[in-house]
């Protein structure tokens, strides 16, 4: 029995060291575990609570400068009028029975940010434009008139004044470039007319182009935006605008969680520009470029998607007297590195005439970079590239080579019909998408450049004979401008 016994008290005895052991070496891996977890805290916030609080801090910093703006517009009645159509058709006694109709008046809400303290505000174009009287809500709720100091459409951003000697809380402008995909950011403003409504998010993505103008390139963010929030600020966790808020993906005309903002370095720039001198100058290359294909690419020696291929240069313009030719590839502007028409277009658009940029550009296999003093665009550059639309009812591109093998055609001169108006005098007239305009009223077309010089100074009730090329053969086509 004693021996039993100790043999017993010896096995369990084993048992419990080889336990012991086994804990050691589960708490010593328990332990390791717990310094790596440590090493990887900082990618985790340590509460929500501690977001929440900063979510308050920043709210607090930033809504006393951010404010409601109530525009009205006054629309002149069509109706009203010394010979109204309906007065024109039944006479006088129209107006005397029913009396004079009164002028159509419009409101709209939206929001805007002060970036000093005299009282000058960012907002979004689109919220101002028209105004006949703007009224805009301080953060104390204390009612002031503004006026627009100056509107960019391009960019859909403008600058107002709210009126009086008062003082005011501008906010911190921060940098929009350092903004990463996965930041914390607040949306502040009134949607739906709810005053200082704050919501939160992440930065979704950055450089969204969505088909709102000519420079675009938005940060997209699912902090909630309705209606009412279009020139509000989004911040960041430092109490910095990093955009102003313009757009809303949205079939409902609600939040869906997607939404865009103008990155704020953009919005200082036309800032500058709007505050000094009402207006927005923008830089002009003079070339006209396209997306560089797989096939093009290979054509070239180039990188597809590396680039921009040059179509055509407009004499006299600062790429053709830097020595730009159509067939370059421009891969780098000013530094920055371009990718797509898109890109190439922002970059000098927002360049400042008389700047001088850099341009590096593949030609014939080789690398090479040339300066270019950037212009001012023209003032009637966009009125002639868009009356060919406007009132032929046509809008004519560049042939590329490319192009001029799909269509059969043995060069690359003249310009090719993109697209053309429904109900416009160009489809009346047999006009197609795919036709060559080679003359315009008997003057030659080489390039879209000689195109838009050739329609320049037409008007409406003008002759207009066209002389196209279609499938191999020419034709002509002849109708009245606005008289389809």
């Amino acid at each position: 029995m004693v021996t039993l016994r100790r043999r017993n008290i010896g096995l369990a005895v084993l048992i419990l060291v080889a336990i012991g052991f086994g804990l050691g070496s589960w708490t010593v891996t328990a332990l390791e575990r717990g310094k790596a977890a440590k090493v990887e805290a900082p990618l985790i916030p340590a509460s929500f609570h501690g977001v929440s609080n900063t979510f308050a801090q920043v709210a607090a910093a930033v809504k006393p400068s951010v404010i409601n703006i109530n525009t009205r517009t006054v629309v002149r009645n069509p109706f009203r009028g010394p010979r109204g159509p309906f007065e024109e058709f039944f006479g006088e006694e129209f107006r005397r029975f029913f009396g004079q109709p009164p002028d159509l008046t419009q409101r709209s809400l939206g929001s805007g940010v002060i970036v000093d303290d005299t009282g000058t505000a960012l907002t979004n174009a689109h919220v101002v434009e028209g105004a006949t009287e703007i009224e805009v809500v301080t953060a104390d709720e204390k009612k002031h008139k503004a006026k627009i100091v100056g509107a960019d459409k391009n960019t859909d951003l403008a600058v107002i004044k709210i009126q009086g000697n008062g003082r005011f809380t501008p906010v911190k402008l921060g940098n929009s470039d350092q903004v990463s995909v996965g930041d914390w950011v607040l949306a502040i403003g009134s949607p739906f007319g709810l005053f200082q409504t704050v919501t939160a998010g992440i930065i979704s993505a950055k450089g969204r182009v969505i088909r709102q103008g000519p420079f675009d390139d938005f940060l997209q963010t699912d902090a909630a935006i309705n209606p009412g929030n279009s020139g509000g600020p989004l911040v960041n966790m430092a109490g910095e605008v990093i955009g102003i808020n313009s757009a809303i993906l949205s079939r409902s005309g609600g939040n869906v969680g997607i939404g865009f903002a103008i990155p704020i370095n953009v919005a200082k720039k036309i800032y500058a520009e709007l505050a000094t001198k009402g207006k927005v100058s923008r830089g002009w290359l003079g070339v006209s470029v396209q997306d560089l294909t797989e096939e093009l690419a290979k054509s070239f020696n180039a990188t597809a998607g590396q680039g921009v291929l040059v179509a055509d240069v407009v004499d006299g313009s600062p790429a053709a007297t830097s020595g730009l030719q159509a067939g370059d590839v421009i891969l780098e502007f000013d530094g920055k590195k371009i990718e797509s028409p898109v890109d190439l277009q922002r970059a000098v658009g927002l360049t400042q005439p008389g700047a001088a940029a850099k341009v590096k550009l593949l030609r014939e296999k080789r690398e090479q970079t040339i300066e270019v003093k950037i212009a001012e665009v023209p003032d009637d550059l966009q009125a002639r590239a868009g009356r060919g639309k406007d009132l032929l009812g046509l809008e004519v591109k560049p042939i590329t080579p490319e192009l001029a093998r799909q269509l059969g055609l043995r060069s690359t001169e003249g310009a090719v019909v993109a697209s053309v108006n429904d109900g416009s005098p160009a489809e009346a007239a047999g006009v197609q998408p795919g036709d060559v305009v080679r003359e315009v009223n008997r003057q030659r077309v080489r390039t879209v450049a000689e195109f838009s010089k050739a329609i320049q100074g037409l008007k409406a009730g003008d002759r207009v004979m066209l002389t196209l090329q279609r499938a191999g053969s020419s034709l002509f086509v002849a109708f009245t401008i606005g008289r389809g």
